[in-house]
């Protein structure tokens, strides 16, 4: 489990375009790594909104945003769209990301036990170092606090 003060897990994951990428390639600027359940539902769109809307001070302080699901290159590409989000958005189809972060987790609804992506972001520094890390996250206020975090380092 990716905890603070622990070196970033670098295992890859896959761009809108189809591009492979891996966490290190951001290394030189903080990075905001952020996972979430489910393209265009309510909370992972409200989510992705909220970092959208201040992607401007997030680049301002010299951080990248990289939202992380198993959705496919083509369901981000029209979450992208729809929604007009500015936050880069990653595909872990093998799950290998979500594992090595620890956010594939044993989820419970209605009594029903299921594995899922716990909605976590981790802050990642310039070094590659995680900085902070944000498990369980209630989205409303949560890309504010991130930001104040990033501004701290």
């Amino acid at each position: 489990m990716a905890d603070a003060g622990s070196p970033a897990p670098d295992a890859g994951f896959t761009a809108p375009d189809g591009s492979p990428k891996k966490i290190s390639d951001f290394r030189g600027k903080p990075l905001v790594v952020y996972f979430y359940p489910k393209d265009a539902t309510s909370g992972c769109t409200r989510e992705a909104q909220d970092f959208t809307a201040l992607i401007g001070d997030f680049a301002a302080a010299g951080a990248s945003v990289l939202g992380i699901s198993k959705d496919s290159e083509k369901s981000h590409a029209k979450f992208i769209d729809k929604y007009e989000l500015k936050v880069e958005l990653g595909t872990d189809a093998d799950g290998s990301l979500c594992e090595t972060f620890g956010v594939w987790v044993e989820k419970s609804l209605y009594g029903r036990k299921y594995m899922g992506i716990e909605r976590a972001t981790f802050l990642i520094d310039a070094q590659g170092i995680i900085a902070k890390v944000w498990r369980k996250v209630k989205v409303a206020g949560h890309a504010a606090a991130v930001l104040e975090a990033v501004k701290a380092l």
